[in-house]
């Protein structure tokens, strides 16, 4: 039996929507900002993303199909991978002058009560890694 669990990381980014969005689904692009990960795949409903995450000798890939495609606004992925499984839930609304992108990943964790436990070590690395992405991101979207 799996447990879901969801972490969400959001910035204010000084750039409209639509060139927020442009940046977040560049793929290629996303291993420019996002911690330790490199990205290849395609847009629209159905496509597939492949991630290859972690440094050194601790590295997994992340298959993704995309579920839900709503540009310039939303793309959710599921994770069907063996090592990562669930949502992740990439947002861009309106801010002020520019605006807010939001990611919120939606997993599910295996294993039970070790699970559970492992992840009370893990959220708080995820958070911090998602938030540093996200400073990362709002740099170069300028």
């Amino acid at each position: 039996m799996s447990t879901r669990v969801e972490v969400t990381a959001r910035i204010q980014v000084p750039a409209p929507p639509e060139r927020t969005w442009r940046a977040v689904v560049d793929w290629p692009a996303q291993g420019e900002w996002m911690l330790a990960t490199r990205v290849r795949g395609d847009h629209g409903l159905g496509a597939r993303v492949v991630a290859r995450t972690g440094i050194g000798p601790v590295r997994f890939t992340d298959t993704m199909v995309i579920t839900s495609w709503e540009p310039p606004h939303r793309c959710v992925v599921a994770h069907t991978g063996r090592v990562v499984r669930g949502a992740g839930v990439f947002e861009v609304v309106p801010a002020g002058t520019g605006s807010e992108f939001r990611w919120t990943e939606r997993l599910d964790l295996p294993l039970g009560a070790a699970g559970r436990w492992a992840w009370r070590l893990a959220r708080p690395l995820a958070r911090r890694g998602m938030g540093l992405s996200l400073s990362r991101f709002a740099r170069l979207v300028i």
